[in-house]
This record gives C-alpha cells, structure tokens and sequence, in this order.
C-alpha cells in the first residue's frame, strides 16, 4: 500500500520514502476511515504552514521548535493528501493547485516572518528604516526571483519524467493551451473556478517560456504519437536516461532541503542565511538543471528528425 501510494520510484525523495510517505500513510488510513476528502487535508496544511511561519519570527528556541513542529505537520498533511488521492483515485485539478496553493502560502508566511525578523536583527547596525528595507530586498528577491522559478521549474520536469516514465494517466503534465480553453469556456457565474483556471494556466505558461528545447521535442513527440501510449520503449527509456540524474536536483529545489534549512538557520539564530543560500547554492542548482534538461531535449530532438 505504501508503495501504490508513491508517483514513482524515480521521483520519490530518500527522505519521503523513509520518513514522510509512510507517516502520510498512516494520517491518510485515519483520515479515509473518518471519510475526510483529501482537500479538507491540503486546507488543514495551509493553517499549519502559516502558523509555523509565525513561530519563526521569534529568536527563542521554544517558538523555533514549535515552528519546526507545525512545518514538519503540515509536511505530513501534504503528503497524506497525495496518497490518499492516490489511493481513493480522488485526483481532482483543483486538488493539485490547491496543493500547490498551500505551498506558496507556508513560505509567504515564512519569508514574511523572516523579514521581519532578521530586520530586527540588523536595526543596531544600520538603524531602523534601513535594516527593514534592506531584510526586504533580501528575502524578496530570494522568494520571487529564485525560491518562485524554481520550484515551478522543478515540478515540471518531475511531471515531463512521470510523463515519459508511466505515460498521461502516471502524469500530471498540463500546457497553458488547454487551460486556458477551459478557462475560457467557463461561465462566468464559476468565478471561483475560473480564478483556478486563469492561474494555472499562467503557472503553465510560465513553465513552457522557460523550456523552449522541451516544447519543440515534446511538439514532435506528439505530432508523431498522437496516442502517447504509442511511444515507443526506446523513446522512453532514452529520456529517462537522461531525465533521471536531474530528479535529485528537482527533489532538492522542492521541500525537504528548503525546510531543512530553515529550521537549522532559525534554532542557530542566524535566518540570513536562508535567504542567502536560495541566491546562491540554490541558484546554482537550478542553471545546471534547466541547461542540462535543454540540452537533453535538443539532442533527442535531433534524433527524432533523422
């Protein structure tokens, strides 16, 4: 059961195998028993996220590790609601944005917190108004310039891998095209669902700017395989070879090692440091990834036209 609630053996990260899949597990059977849709879950993660980001705003250990705590919860409920929708077949679109929302919530609720925080912290240096100002520049530009496009990036390519891996049903791999039809074929009197669709579909649109040697591959593959489970094995597995290295740097740019970090960072009262490293190891990260997932696409793409 453990196993049927994973994506795959290639995208799972050590530390979920391990620790987080199976104690998601165990909420998801509680939770499935009670009867509890997996989206009550995801909303129940949203309130354990931004509470944790409010626990890190304080310097003190007991705040900090109950920050910690809340993170590491929310974490769970995450996970647990993947694996029951898995395991239900509950899989829903809304489901994965609201998954997706919850996400952006927690950290906004964090950056938030540090910003304040580490501002306090550099007010006998620089003085009030400047050391707000400058906190707020660092942790915006590590949120929105770095912490935002990678974590976009890296979902895509984790959905592109499952795709090529275990085909549409294994994937949820989407383009702006066709939700942006959905979007528009919408009445206007769904407002909530048309907020959903607009979003995703600019969410898509943002992953497809960035990957222009993907789209032109992925535009062949589909032009001569209509059916994508006509797509032959050696097709397959020759993405996969080259795919499958990346997947522990889209696991590193995900959760685990972001959360990891900033509960070190905020127990040894140094929160600067979280910031700093999404503008620097993080970043650096993210270009071999994106150059080396381009240049994949761009050889197979030349294979395909010989």
């Amino acid at each position: 059961m453990l196993r049927v609630s994973f994506k795959s053996d290639d995208t799972e990260e050590w530390l979920d195998v391990h620790f987080t899949r199976p104690i998601g597990l165990v909420f998801a059977l509680v939770w499935m028993k009670l009867g509890v849709h997996p989206n009550v879950v995801t909303i129940l993660s949203i309130f354990l996220g931004v509470a944790a980001g409010y626990m890190f705003y304080f310097s003190d250990i007991t705040h900090n590790l109950m920050g910690v705590t809340l993170l590491m919860f929310a974490n769970f409920c995450d996970s647990t609601d993947g694996q029951m929708a898995r395991l239900t077949g509950k899989k829903t679109l809304i489901g994965r944005m609201l998954d997706g929302f919850s996400g952006d919530l927690w950290f906004f609720a964090i950056y938030l917190a540090l910003v304040f925080r580490i501002g306090r912290m550099w007010e006998p240096l620089v003085g009030t108004g400047l050391s707000f100002a400058l906190s707020f520049l660092l942790c915006f530009a590590a949120s929105i310039l770095h912490h935002s496009p990678q974590s976009s990036l890296a979902d895509y390519y984790r959905q592109i891998h499952l795709f090529f891996l275990l085909g549409r049903e294994g994937s949820e791999l989407d383009s702006y095209a066709a939700q942006r039809r959905i979007y528009e074929n919408l009445p206007k009197r769904q407002w909530l669902q048309r907020i959903f669709y607009y979003n995703y579909a600019n969410y898509c649109r943002s992953q497809e700017r960035r990957t222009p040697q993907f789209q032109q591959f992925f535009r062949q593959v589909r032009q001569r395989y209509p059916d994508a489970s006509a797509m032959p094995q050696q097709l397959r597995d020759q993405f996969r070879r080259g795919s499958l290295p990346l997947m522990k740097y889209t696991n590193l740019l995900t959760f685990n090692t972001r959360a990891i970090i900033i509960y070190v960072s905020c127990l040894l009262n140094v929160p600067f440091v979280y910031p700093l490293l999404e503008m620097t190891v993080f970043a650096a990260m993210y270009r071999h990834m994106h150059r080396t997932h381009e240049t994949l696409c761009a050889k197979l793409l030349e294979r395909l036209k010989d």
